[in-house]
């Protein structure tokens, strides 16, 4: 198996993604001081902050958490030369998982839906490790 740079674009989407979230909880924010329910004080403490922005700002939260494992496994699989075809279609499952998960996050929040989206991201990036695994092995 030969290592693909292909690898990074599903990587390159996980970040904009991230950095689409960063662009929710900032409208969100601004959206509330402007219509009066928070004020920018409100903001230094996230127990108080309105709950449309807070639910954005946990998803922000989010895409530090198991997309760092995300991360880690493209780079182990490129620099070990196993970002094949596998790893490749299983980085853009894991991205995809993680896109569902923060739109209804942002959106409906229905926890049930997203911890369901969550369990797939989490499956599809143990599927990377085991794919390194493999390839080292």
């Amino acid at each position: 198996m030969t290592s693909s740079t292909a690898i990074f674009w599903p990587v390159l989407a996980q970040v904009l993604l991230t950095y689409g979230i960063y662009m929710v909880v900032s409208a969100r924010r601004v959206g509330a001081v402007k219509a009066g329910t928070a004020k920018v004080a409100d903001f230094r403490v996230p127990s108080i902050e309105p709950e449309p922005s807070a639910t954005a700002a946990r998803n922000l939260a989010n895409q530090f958490e198991l997309p760092v494992l995300f991360f880690a496994a493209c780079l182990s699989l490129y620099v070990t030369g196993g970002a094949g075809t596998a790893a490749i279609v299983a980085a853009w499952a894991f991205v995809l998982a993680r896109a569902a998960h923060a739109y209804v996050h942002v959106t409906s929040n229905r926890v049930s839906l997203r911890r369901r989206l969550f369990i797939a991201s989490l499956g599809v990036n143990c599927v990377q490790w085991l794919l390194l695994a493999i390839h080292i092995a």
